[in-house]
């Protein structure tokens, strides 16, 4: 009996040591990133892994004055209305999200461009309770860490907007030719469009629901202030 309870006292101290280590590490590689740009993140090198033949994601850094204002403002229309008042989790969308599924509707994710920054950087595709545990603390550091429109330019850079493309300038150079500060807002809205699958739908192919959520996502550009918007992350 004493041998077993030493070495449950051993197994306690010793996940207790590993979760300090892993809120330790994760705590350093947040607060770096809040001035250096990541070279790649986890879903990119998930997505090399799974094809290594067809080399390393289209990705290219560039800072956020750098991105047409137009697609910053397209990304929160099309993803999360209330990213610049929430603090990582949108509450609203989460409560909707719960009573469509209880009148029988599907249930949608409500994640916020915070939570997809933190899954994109650190984790993985995925819906369990231990993946969305660790994107709730890596939302908690993401928020707490940086300001908003440092998570704006990490999620401009790390997106999926198309099958091995991530990043606003490898897309818009992809899909329209021309680096990411030239986009119009009618191809900004069409980028934003893509985000819900960006592997099935595409951006310089747009079928009928992609230009019609293109649409949409420029009416709600105009409601919520246009570029304006932008101004409430300073």
């Amino acid at each position: 009996m004493r041998q077993q309870a030493g070495w449950g006292r051993r197994f306690a101290r010793g996940l207790a040591h590993a979760g300090l280590g892993f809120a330790a590490a994760s705590l350093f590689a947040v607060a770096v990133l809040r001035w250096v740009p990541p070279p790649a993140t986890s879903v990119m090198l998930l997505d090399w892994l799974a094809e290594p033949r067809r080399g390393f994601p289209d990705h290219d850094w560039v800072p956020l004055a750098a991105v047409a204002v137009e697609l910053g403002v397209a990304v929160i229309a099309a993803e999360d209305q209330r990213f610049p008042e929430h603090g990582g989790f949108d509450f609203v969308e989460i409560r909707n999200a719960l009573e469509r599924a209880e009148g029988g509707g599907k249930l949608r994710g409500a994640s916020t461009i915070s939570q997809q920054v933190a899954k994109n950087l650190f984790l993985w595709n995925g819906r369990s309770l231990w993946r969305k545990g660790l994107e709730a603390w890596f939302t908690l550091l993401i928020e707490t860490l940086w300001d908003k429109r440092r998570i704006l330019e990490i999620y401009l850079n790390v997106a999926q907007f198309g099958d091995h493309v991530y990043g606003a300038e490898a897309a818009s150079r992809r899909f329209f030719g021309k680096p990411a500060r030239d986009l119009s807002a009618a191809q900004a809205a069409r980028l934003a469009a893509v985000l819900p699958n960006p592997v099935r739908y595409r951006a310089d192919a747009p079928s009928p629901y992609v230009r019609g959520r293109a649409r949409w996502i420029q009416g709600q550009m105009t409601a919520l202030g246009g570029a304006a918007l932008l101004k409430r992350l300073e």
